[in-house]
C-alpha cells in the first residue's frame, strides 16, 4: 500500500480520526483541503479543455487547481469528482478520486489507469507523474492543436506560459493567460496581446476565493518539474539495481560492463535531477512580481521545516523565483526516500559544485554568495 498523504487519510477516516464535511457550493472541497493542509492561496484557474472532466470546463467554469508541497487537488463546479494526485515519497505520483456525492462514510478512491492515459508519457519523463501545459484556447476552452502545446517548467518563458489559465497578481511581463481567441488571432495570442480582465470571463465568487495567483503559477510551474525528476530518479534506479541483482543471481559476480551499464542508468536520471534541482536554465524575470491571494505569504512562511542551513523557501520575484538557486524540494520527504544511491549522487554533485570543481559551465547562475549559504544544506541532506 502506497504511504503517501491521501493514502494516510483515508486510514484516518476509515479509524474514525478525521471526517469530511460536505457543503452545498464545493462538496467535499474545503474539507478535503484542510485535511491534507493545503492552502485555499495556492487556487489557480484553468478553463482549457484539457482534463479528464472537460465536459464542465469552459472559460466560464474553469477548473480549480490547489497545492502543497506534495498533493494536488482539481475541483470544477458542477462536475461529479474531486481528482486528486500526490507524489509518494520516493516513488511516482499516485492519483485519486472523491465522489461529490453527500456520504455517510466518504473514500477517496486510488485510480489504477484511467489518469495515466494523460500522466505517464514523455511529458512527465516516462513515469506517472504531473503536467502543466500551455495551450491556444478558443471561446468554448477546446485548444486550437495545429498550433501545438507547451509544457510549462521553471525554463520555460513566460511569454509562452499560461494559455488556458487565468492569471491574478501583477507580473509586468506578457504572457498567453487570460485569453482565448480564433484561429486568426494566433499571432496576437503569442504576443499576449488577447489577455483581458479574468473577471469578464466568469463569475470569481462562484470559488473559493477570487484568484489564481502568478506566484502559485511560478511555483507550480517549478514544482511539477522537480516531483517528476524525483520520480523518474528514483524508478530507474530501483529498476536498474533490481535488475543487477536478477543478473547476479542468474550469472554470478557481475561483470564491469555489468556494473557500468546500472552506474549509467542510475546517474543520468539522478544528473538530470541535480540540474533540476539547481533551476538550471530557469527563464529569467523582469520583475517586480506580486501575488494577490497571500500564497507567497504563506509559502515562505512554512519555512520553519526546512530545517538547518538558509530557508530554501525564500522568494526573489526580481529576477528569478528563489532567493538561492535550490529547490526546497531537495528537503521533501519524496527526495529523502529516493535510493541511497541517487541521493548520494546529488550530494557529491552539489558538493563539486559549490567548490568550484564541475567544469560543464551549467552552474554559473549560482553566485559566490549563494554558494556559501547553501553550503549548509548539504549538511540537512539525508545520508
Amino acid at each position: 500500500m502506497a504511504d503517501d498523504p491521501v493514502s494516510r487519510l483515508n486510514q484516518r477516516l476509515d479509524d474514525g480520526q478525521a471526517s469530511l464535511e460536505f457543503e452545498s457550493n464545493w462538496g467535499y472541497l474545503r474539507s478535503l483541503l484542510e485535511e491534507l493542509n493545503v492552502p485555499l492561496s495556492s487556487q489557480l484557474l484553468v478553463f482549457s479543455k484539457t482534463s479528464a472532466q472537460f465536459r464542465w470546463i469552459n472559460p466560464r467554469n474553469p477548473r480549480a487547481i490547489y497545492f502543497n508541497d506534495d498533493t494536488y487537488v482539481g475541483w470544477v463546479p458542477g462536475a461529479p469528482l474531486l481528482e486528486i494526485s500526490t507524489a509518494v515519497p520516493g516513488g511516482t505520483a499516485a492519483f485519486y478520486t472523491l465522489r461529490q456525492q453527500p456520504s455517510v462514510r466518504p473514500r477517496v478512491l486510488r485510480d489504477r489507469a484511467s489518469c495515466l492515459q494523460c500522466h505517464e508519457s514523455r511529458r512527465t519523463l516516462g513515469v506517472p507523474g504531473h503536467l502543466t501545459r500551455s495551450v491556444y484556447p478558443a471561446s468554448d476552452g477546446l485548444p486550437h492543436f495545429q498550433h501545438g502545446t507547451v509544457d510549462i517548467d521553471h525554463a520555460t518563458a513566460i511569454s509562452q506560459r499560461w494559455g488556458g489559465w487565468y492569471v491574478t497578481g501583477s507580473i509586468p511581463l506578457p504572457h498567453r493567460g487570460n485569453a482565448v481567441g480564433p484561429d486568426d488571432s494566433f499571432a496576437e495570442f503569442t504576443t499576449g496581446l488577447l489577455g483581458q480582465p479574468y473577471e469578464r470571463f466568469f463569475e470569481p465568487a462562484r470559488y473559493p476565493t477570487p484568484h489564481s495567483d502568478v506566484v502559485a503559477h511560478l511555483v507550480l510551474a517549478h514544482q511539477t518539474k522537480v516531483h517528476n525528476a524525483i520520480a523518474r530518479a528514483g524508478h530507474e534506479a530501483r529498476t536498474a539495481t533490481a535488475y543487477r541483482a536478477e543478473m547476479s543471481r542468474l550469472f554470478g559476480n557481475p561483470s564491469p560492463s555489468l556494473l557500468a551499464s546500472v552506474k549509467r542508468r542510475i546517474e543520468r536520471p539522478a544528473e538530470l535531477l541535480l540540474r533540476d534541482l539547481l533551476l538550471v536554465g530557469e527563464a529569467r524575470l523582469q520583475g517586480p512580481i506580486s501575488g494577490d491571494s497571500g500564497f507567497a505569504e504563506e509559502f515562505q512562511a512554512s519555512a520553519g521545516r526546512d530545517g538547518s542551513g538558509p530557508s530554501l523557501r525564500e522568494l526573489e520575484l526580481e529576477s528569478r523565483l528563489l532567493r538561492h538557486s535550490c529547490s526546497y524540494l531537495i528537503r521533501s520527504p519524496a527526495f529523502a526516500a529516493l535510493p541511497e544511491r541517487v541521493r548520494r549522487y546529488v550530494k557529491r554533485r552539489i558538493a563539486e559544485i559549490l567548490d568550484g570543481a564541475d567544469e560543464s559551465g551549467d552552474f554559473g547562475h549560482i553566485g559566490a554568495a549563494q554558494r556559501t549559504s547553501l553550503r549548509a544544506v548539504l549538511d540537512s541532506l539525508p545520508q
